[in-house]
């Protein structure tokens, strides 16, 4: 990266807002004043707010190595504690970083002396060209789902994707929302089938599905990107979104859901918000690093490849 023109940054871990998507749960502290009043504080699920504060900042490229630390996540592919590989380009498009991503994926294979990335039976040539799929073609492909047809002029209709994965043979329950439905649709129909021989770029996702995407030429989906290998997702980028607005309205509205499922929301970051008013265009992209390196050397479990995993708690 930096033979590309990139600069490593050290971002804190100490947030004021871990994030602010209704399923991403972070870990809370708090900072004691010397009057003893103790003010929230959150260990950071990305470094991604920080990151944009610095390209609005004046910084061009950039990549940090991150700790970071989500909670209610354990699992073979989940860790309550692990590293992202985070980076940005400004001025350029979310098809530079999805290159990088591609790239990083032969350059892992060639550092643990390997030609396939495999995870448990499933293997993936990280040499060849990638396939390159629409959430759209996904959707109709693998689970028989109009899925824009779900999302007319962009607002999802729960009933409409209720109907279609109840036909794809998709348990639905009665207080699903759109946003659940179509989670479980891609982890049961769609998720098993990427990746599989060759990576897979799964991209133009629905824009109620856009985090911190910007919208595409349709206006119905979202530069919004997700790599696989092995049928393991590896990396997540955006065309960034830079309208301060919008990001408040999609932060509020994922806070609200967040309320209504969880019975907590997390503060918005005022300075990230402000940062976006001076951000220029941009893309940028997160991947498991972990992730990664389990596919290169073949590992089964993500506790594998890590130093001291963090012990799991007995009950």
């Amino acid at each position: 990266m930096a033979d590309d023109g990139f600069i490593e940054v050290e971002t804190p871990i100490l947030q004021t807002s871990p994030g602010n998507e209704a399923h991403l749960h972070a870990f809370a502290t708090a900072e004691i004043g010397q009057d003893g009043t103790p003010a929230p504080l959150y260990l950071h699920t990305s470094p991604e707010f920080a990151c944009k504060k610095l390209l609005a900042a004046g910084a061009m490229r950039l990549f940090t190595f991150a700790r970071v630390f989500r909670n209610r996540e354990r699992g073979p592919l989940h860790h309550p504690e692990f590293t992202m590989l985070e980076w940005y380009r400004a001025g350029e498009s979310y098809h530079a970083v999805i290159a990088d991503s591609l790239a990083f994926l032969k350059l892992a294979a060639e550092a643990a002396g390997t030609a396939t990335l495999r995870w448990r039976e499933v293997p993936c040539d990280p040499f060849a060209e990638a396939e390159w799929l629409t959430l759209a073609e996904a959707f109709d492909r693998f689970a028989g789902i109009d899925l824009l047809a779900t999302t007319p002029d962009g607002v999802p209709n729960r009933d409409a994707l209720a109907k279609a994965a109840s036909e794809a043979g998709i348990r639905v329950a009665d207080d699903d929302v759109w946003a659940d439905i179509f989670s479980r649709v891609l982890v049961e129909k769609i998720e098993p089938h990427l990746g599989l021989g060759r990576p897979t770029v799964l991209h133009e996702y629905p824009v109620c599905e856009a985090a911190l995407a910007r919208p595409a030429a349709d206006p119905r989906v979202a530069e919004r990107f997700e790599l696989y290998a092995c049928g393991v997702e590896l990396a997540n980028g955006f065309g960034e979104l830079t309208d301060a607005a919008e990001q408040r309205r999609r932060f509020l509205s994922e806070m609200d859901e967040k309320d209504r499922v969880y019975g907590e929301r997390y503060p918005l970051d005022e300075d990230f918000l402000a940062a976006l008013d001076h951000m220029p265009e941009a893309s940028g992209v997160a991947l498991g690093f972990d992730r990664l390196v389990m596919l290169a050397t073949g590992a089964r479990r993500i506790e594998d490849v890590l130093w001291l995993p963090v012990a799991e708690r007995v009950s």
